[in-house]
């Protein structure tokens, strides 16, 4: 019986999600060994990762007005290329594992950064900053929170992160997020 194409939209989203761990390892990489380069080093790399994420949104581009059915598939990568390109979430494992709609790894990496905080090991503001991420993406993977997190996520929530959320929420279509993952990608490259 033939497949109607279900192999090779398995295997092109396998492949798209190779790509994207790819270059959010990359992010993850470049911003692990920032002491060790110098700033214009830094910054050069960083420009080279950012436009392989255009590029890679430019083909998702190209998939999603060609083929409906990956529409929804797609749509998480779409949110998770605009989170790093606008700069929303800073932290390349977070955006990881929203884009493959993992809470429970969200979780157990915020239990891990709890402990970390009470041992001294992470410092308060970076703390902070990853904590918003995780609970900014576990509420966009439709997970339930406490009333603590609400309160916590409300009042650390940056500027960035709630305009992602306020953005992302009224993003009905596979269309409107690309629309809006292009436009980062535009303003990124200005």
């Amino acid at each position: 019986m033939a497949s109607r194409g279900a192999i090779e939209t398995s295997k092109l989203k396998q492949n798209l999600e190779e790509q994207l761990d790819r270059l959010m390892q990359q992010l993850q990489d470049l911003e692990e060994c920032r002491e060790e380069l110098d700033a214009d080093e830094y910054e050069e790399t960083k420009k080279e990762t950012l436009e392989q994420l255009s590029e890679f949104n430019d083909s998702l581009k190209k998939i999603m007005s060609g083929n409906m059915t990956l529409i929804d598939e797609l749509s998480g990568m779409q949110l998770a290329i605009q989170a790093a390109i606008s700069q929303a979430f800073k932290t390349p494992e977070v955006i990881r594992m929203f884009a493959k709609k993992q809470p429970g790894q969200l979780r157990t990496r915020l239990a891990e950064m709890d402990r970390d905080l009470m041992v001294g090991k992470l410092g308060r503001d970076l703390y902070t900053q990853q904590k918003g991420e995780i609970l900014t993406a576990l509420r966009k993977l439709g997970e339930k929170l406490t009333p603590d997190d609400e309160t916590f996520l409300s009042a650390n929530a940056g500027a960035a992160l709630s305009q992602f959320e306020r953005v992302s929420s009224d993003l009905g279509s596979g269309d409107k997020v690309f629309a809006l993952a292009s436009f980062e990608v535009e303003k990124s490259k200005q």
